[in-house]
């Protein structure tokens, strides 16, 4: 990972889910050096979360454009592997002593 993000623990849920989304095929993301991602065709509503994404190394864009264009987004090697792709999903912990229940 890059020095932006040491591990996958540093991410918060927002940078996981448009991890996932870009994983997913879902994201666009604009030809520039500050770069907005779009998800499912509607700019994401986070854009310094994208930007940090894009500095952190872990999106880019998945063939090159003009400046300003928009593209298909991609994960790059280290996003992939800090989100495990392809992993079973990990079982929620129940609370110390708890039912379970919330």
């Amino acid at each position: 990972m890059s020095a932006v993000f040491r591990s996958l623990g540093e991410l918060n849920c927002r940078e996981r889910s448009a991890l996932r989304a870009v994983a997913a095929g879902r994201a666009g993301i604009t030809c520039s050096s500050e770069p907005d991602l779009y998800i499912d065709g509607m700019v994401f509503c986070d854009q310094e979360t994208a930007r940090r994404l894009w500095h952190g190394g872990l999106v880019r864009a998945a063939r090159p454009g003009r400046l300003g264009e928009l593209v298909p987004a991609e994960l790059t090697e280290p996003a992939v592997e800090a989100l495990e792709l392809g992993a079973a999903p990990r079982p929620v912990p129940e609370r110390p002593g708890g039912d379970g229940q919330l």
